[in-house]
């Protein structure tokens, strides 16, 4: 589960606390290999699909979808990472990425996207940078 877990780029590299929990044992939700679901989520955090999902996912934080998953749903999140397989239009804040063997069938929205070799994308891409404030911009 740990190797999984840092393939999602979700492993506590840092030991666990005295205590025994970890910042990801606080903060995750996980959907685990051999439950499906089918619905609206919406939440905050990090979710980690590993069964399967259909309907919308929207979450003010990060989804990761397991090498076994299988997602049908529009989602809108902070980042998405997907190493299973999704269908469905994404809509990310900074980053979309497509792990090896990773599958995606959809539309995707956001300031950043990447693609691993030996992943599968069919669809749109649209990666749009966000605009600075005014502030921001050099003189």
């Amino acid at each position: 589960m740990r190797a999984l877990l840092r393939l999602l780029g979700l492993a506590d590299t840092a030991e666990p606390e005295a205590s025994g929990s970890s910042a990801l044992g606080q903060a995750a939700t996980v959907v685990g290999p051999g439950i499906s679901i089918k619905g609206e989520l919406q939440g905050q955090g990090t979710m980690t699909v590993l069964g399967s999902f259909e309907g919308e996912i929207v979450l003010d934080g990060e989804l990761h979808v397991g090498p076994e998953a299988r997602v049908d749903a529009n989602i809108s999140a902070r980042r998405i990472v997907v190493a299973g397989t999704v269908r469905g239009n994404l809509s990310a804040d900074t980053r979309v990425d497509i792990l090896p063997n990773g599958s995606l069938t959809g539309t995707v929205k956001s300031s950043s996207f990447a693609a691993a070799d030996g992943a599968t994308v069919k669809g749109e891409i649209w990666v749009e940078r966000q605009a600075q404030a005014p502030a921001d911009r050099p003189a």
